[in-house]
């Protein structure tokens, strides 16, 4: 009977052992460096680095630290609730890369193409239904003109922030918190107030140096990796490889980290060390010149003629240091974890090749690697071949056992975002789009990593591919595991064929 032989084709489909490719073996090494445009190490002569999440990595006391700071800035200068102190930071409630919607106080995961990931959008502590987003939004597209542009910057008339740092992990926790505050008892507060005095807060415990004689007090307790950062600075010195450090953040704090990671001699290690360089108006605005620092700290006011190697310069413009130092273009590789202010402007403005450190990497790749994760996304993908070659069947029984892959399909996808984070799932992808984070990733960064420690699995001469994943239009040439799994959807689909009227 066709009620039978659509239990037959359920009980069929439900066999995910059948439908389980050989990936399952295929786990990916963290320490991997992937690309987005091919780079031949051969080719890069000038190596350079951010500090910060860069070459100097921190615990998550860090993130600690800084909420608690601003925090309290917010009740002692802002005069905010005393019972915002009872808040504490978590740790995993954010991920980087989020949009913040300013008017309306909701923090949210977009897509690539700008919609909004439903299940993702939250207002303080808790998640708002996907009917009320709807609603909100009269769908879930984000229209071009209220995001931020393509640097990631804001604007009148932007009304999404996006958060690229990992230092604003502890921001955004932080307005969600406050949020959170003033709906638990009732009272009415204007969102965008609330977002420039959390901005201003921030703001604060970087530039008036707080979090900065934090760290310098309690080097061992904030500062990880350490080890690992000097093994690739002293390997691309022995190979003769020019070197340059540029930092926003002040000497002393650099100067204290840099000798607890490599020793007191560091700057030997350098040709040229910038700090205080107020990036990304360091790549764009010609009107700042160097100015050279003592190792006191005291600034001198002589004319910069050249970039000295041991010495300390402060602020200045990339056009002058590409007038001073002749490093131009693609025999110069920069390394970077903020995508816009490390990266956007040296890729697509001077030709520079882009290394992204993404720290999260590590995480979400080992999560990945679970059978757990392999197993479900494998029969989502199954599940998704499926539907996409049965649903030409118009019948009422073939739509039924249709429409139950589609509810399957729909039940596993929030299991896909909550095996990374349970709130706004990974760093890289929506349901199946990836990211806007992920986009801009793509576009920035010719290769990225988990970490600087990663450059250690390569010798100088290797050239970096990446992957030739099919367009939508193409075939998929290389994958055994594609064939496989493509003719085991052929032949589930040829026997359910037999099976519906």
């Amino acid at each position: 009977s066709t009620e039978n032989n659509m239990k037959s084709c359920i009980i069929l489909c439900n066999n995910k052992s059948y439908l389980t490719p050989v990936i399952s073996t295929n786990s990916v090494n963290p320490d991997t460096i992937f690309a987005n445009n091919e780079m031949s190490l051969r080719d890069i002569e000038i190596y350079g680095f951010d500090y910060d999440y860069t070459l100097a990595f921190y615990s998550s006391h860090l993130h600690t630290l800084i909420f608690n700071i601003a925090r309290d800035i917010l009740i002692s200068n802002h005069r905010y609730p005393e019972g915002l102190r009872k808040y504490e930071y978590i740790p995993n409630f954010a991920v980087r890369g989020l949009h913040y919607d300013v008017q309306k106080a909701l923090l949210m995961k977009i897509d690539a193409f700008h919609y909004i990931q439903l299940g993702t959008v939250y207002r303080g502590l808790h998640p708002v239904p996907d009917e009320e987003v709807i609603a909100m939004y009269e769908g879930c597209h984000v229209p071009l003109e209220n995001m931020s542009d393509f640097y990631g910057k804001s604007s009148h008339g932007h009304t999404m922030k996006q958060f690229m740092d990992i230092f604003s992990l502890p921001e955004m926790t932080l307005l969600s918190c406050v949020n959170d505050f003033f709906m638990r008892h009732n009272i009415d507060y204007e969102p965008v107030h609330l977002y420039k005095d959390v901005k201003e807060a921030i703001r604060d415990v970087h530039v008036k140096g707080i979090m900065y004689r934090a760290v310098e007090a309690d080097i061992e307790k904030y500062i990880c990796y350490g080890e690992q950062s000097h093994a690739v600075l002293k390997k691309l010195s022995e190979h003769g490889k020019k070197m340059f450090l540029i930092t926003n953040s002040p000497f002393d704090f650099v100067d204290r980290g840099m000798s607890y990671i490599v020793g007191k001699d560091w700057r030997d290690l350098f040709d040229v060390v910038i700090v205080q360089a107020d990036k990304p108006s360091f790549f764009n605005d010609r009107r700042k010149p160097f100015r050279r620092v003592t190792d006191k700290g005291a600034l001198l006011w002589d004319r910069i003629h050249r970039l000295e190697k041991g010495q300390i310069y402060k602020q200045g413009n990339l056009y002058e240091f590409l007038r001073l130092t002749g490093w131009r273009g693609s025999k110069v590789l920069y390394f970077g974890d903020h995508i816009y202010s490390d990266l956007a402007d040296l890729t697509l403005k001077h030709g520079w090749r882009t290394g992204a450190i993404i720290p999260e990497l590590r995480k979400e790749i080992k999560i990945m690697n679970t059978e757990q994760y392999v197993h479900m996304m494998t029969w989502l993908q199954a599940l998704t071949g499926l539907i996409e070659q049965m649903q030409v069947h118009r019948d009422s029984a073939s739509q039924a056992v249709v429409e139950e892959w589609i509810r399957e399909r729909e039940a596993m996808r929030p299991q896909t975002k909550d095996i990374f984070n349970a709130q706004f799932g990974s760093l890289f992808r929506t349901y199946h789009n990836p990211t806007y984070f992920s986009r801009r990733l793509s576009r920035f960064a010719d290769i990225y990593m988990a970490s600087i420690s990663c450059l250690l699995n390569y010798d100088l001469q290797h050239t970096f591919f990446p992957r030739r994943t099919p367009l939508q239009h193409e075939s998929p040439f290389w994958p055994e595991q594609s064939h496989t799994l493509l003719q085991k959807h052929s032949d589930v689909t040829s026997t359910l064929q037999t099976l519906l009227p």
